[in-house]
């Protein structure tokens, strides 16, 4: 029942003891973000009964999808600002590291 929630913290937690470092925890928080809500999209558009059911069991839309399914009321929404937070630190990275790689 709580698998998916315990791949994502031993996930998490390898991260931040291999690689030591908030943008390393923000940059994996981001990438199983965007490969969960691809597998969600794949789930929604193409219909294969096995992988239908494997996605359903296993698997949450996203990670706010993950916070809804065990959390209820007020560790919700903070948990919810919290990952916000991290996506918005996330977005930073990002530009930055355009904006250094941008040579005109």
């Amino acid at each position: 029942m709580y698998i998916d929630l315990a791949v994502l913290v031993i996930l998490l937690v390898l991260v931040i003891i291999f690689f030591k470092r908030f943008d390393s925890f923000v940059f994996c928080m981001a990438i199983i973000d965007i490969i969960l809500r691809i597998l969600f999209f794949v789930r929604q558009n193409i219909i294969v009964k096995g992988l239908e059911d494997v996605i359903d069991q296993f698997l949450p839309s996203s990670i706010p999808g993950l916070i809804d399914r065990y959390t209820k009321g007020v560790p919700n929404t903070i948990l919810k600002w919290l990952f916000v937070l991290v996506m918005c630190v996330f977005l930073f990275y990002i530009i930055r590291i355009f904006i250094k790689k941008k040579k005109i």
